[in-house]
């Protein structure tokens, strides 16, 4: 099933894209026509005019992208903040022909008997999150709850952290393509991530670590955060309890940088004030519930890219209206990075 990229001749000059981008080209479309920058003496060099026509993107409204992205460039990268989903935007949909995990979903108890039990307490409420009947405050209400409840097994279950590690390393999790490229090229710009889940910012680090091997200065993440006592058994969670319906910068009291290793001390957190004054955003979700994660912040201007991962022919127009750019079919990380590098380009 192939969606052609609604772009119809709009020009996108590229400029300053790494040399790694080098290695995506589209395979399924002859009308692709890219120019990739090479590397030299430190510097990026120069690409020339990138003729986007993809079967992987789409844009419902390539005017407005293209004055967002002028007025993106002309405040410059340190007013620049990228905000990502974790689970299906920055990691896979489909892994190895089958449905991905997700951050939550991979965890395995040492005591079986309580992996049971959270299965019992999706069964439950996940339907419950989604209802069209159930009131906004209802909802919330109803989230805090279950999200309460699983923590709680979580803690009577003796989950230990050697237990995380094993259930990352057993997990079919992976990251989309160039995802490190994008992370790399925005640390080299002093440009912020927020990687914004209602899941565990542990287990989340512990997929960073396993799957990229290597953490990233400038990545934060805003999610629940486990306190384990010496042993390595979890004792208690850090701070407010962040669930589907709040993971938003209101939540940015919680945000982190990536722990290096087990044990870590936090960091101060006190650059929060700074990051609200990044007032242009890059938002990556693939949920349109997802673009409330810039609630909170009084932005100028915001991009928003969706990962549109399956039911591409049923939800397609929904994702149009609601995302700047859409990604169909899940797809890599290459286009985000092709954008942001137009975004923090000097060339007017």
């Amino acid at each position: 099933m192939s969606f052609r990229l609604q772009l119809q001749s709009i020009i996108i000059t590229t400029k300053f894209l790494p040399r790694h981008i080098s290695r995506y080209t589209s395979s399924t479309s002859t009308k692709t026509r890219v120019s990739f920058s090479t590397f030299c003496c430190g510097k990026y060099l120069e690409m020339e005019d990138v003729k986007l026509d993809s079967e992987l993107t789409t844009v419902g409204d390539p005017i407005l992208l293209h004055n967002k992205i002028a007025a993106i460039r002309l405040a410059g990268p340190k007013k620049l903040q990228v905000i990502a989903d974790f689970d299906a935007t920055l990691t896979k949909f489909w892994v190895n022909g089958t449905r991905g995990q997700s951050s939550h979903g991979l965890l395995q108890q040492d005591n079986p008997e309580f992996d049971a039990k959270r299965q019992e307490l999706y069964d439950h409420y996940h339907p419950l999150e989604f209802s069209p009947t159930l009131e906004l405050e209802e909802k919330r209400k109803l989230m805090e709850e279950w999200w309460g409840k699983t923590h709680a097994l979580l803690i009577e279950g003796g989950l230990s952290y050697d237990a995380i590690k094993q259930s990352v390393a057993n997990a079919n999790i992976a990251f989309r393509e160039g995802v490190a490229e994008l992370f790399e090229f925005l640390e080299e710009r002093d440009i912020p991530v927020l990687i914004f889940s209602a899941g565990l910012a542990d287990i989340i680090e512990e997929v960073l670590r396993q799957k990229l091997h290597r953490s990233f200065k400038n990545v934060k993440i805003v999610s629940n955060r486990m306190v384990f006592n010496d042993d390595g058994q979890l004792v208690s969670f850090k701070g407010k309890l962040i669930h589907s319906l709040n993971k938003n910068e209101h939540a940015l009291d919680m945000a982190a940088p990536i722990h290096e290793q087990f044990g870590d001390t936090d960091v101060p957190t006190n650059d929060n004030d700074l990051l609200k004054k990044r007032t242009n955003v890059l938002l990556l979700g693939d949920h349109t519930g997802d673009l409330g994660m810039s609630d909170g912040l009084n932005y100028d201007t915001r991009i928003s890219v969706g990962f549109l991962n399956h039911n591409v022919e049923d939800s397609l127009s929904c994702y149009r209206e609601a995302f700047d750019v859409v990604l169909v079919n899940d797809a890599p990380m290459w286009e985000v990075i092709k954008l942001v590098s137009h975004m923090c380009s000097s060339e007017t």
